[in-house]
């Protein structure tokens, strides 16, 4: 007995096919076909990519979010930094250094 290994495809490669299937100019046969993978996982990957269309205009956003508090945080130290450096500028004015 012949043991066939799992075909393992990119990520790129199921947006791909999925695009394919929703663009509606092939049957799943034809995708099938024409791509060399089963028509049930050509609509999986179809109903995941329409499930997680969303999340491409969320990242952006969510990122945003995560990223606001602590770049806040590193722009108020930069304040700070810039404070003392200014002043330590001036010392060293003053004193000849």
């Amino acid at each position: 007995m012949n043991k066939q290994t799992r075909r393992k495809f990119s990520p790129e490669f199921k947006a791909k096919v999925a695009l394919e299937a929703i663009k509606n100019q092939f049957t799943l046969a034809e995708l099938s076909k024409k791509f060399d993978v089963s028509p049930v996982i050509i609509s999986k990957w179809k109903g995941e990519f329409l499930d997680n269309m969303s999340a491409v205009f969320e990242k952006e956003h969510s990122k945003k979010k995560e990223e606001g508090p602590a770049l806040e945080q590193l722009y108020a130290q930069i304040g700070e930094l810039k404070v003392e450096n200014d002043f330590l500028k001036k010392s060293c004015k003053k004193l000849g250094i």
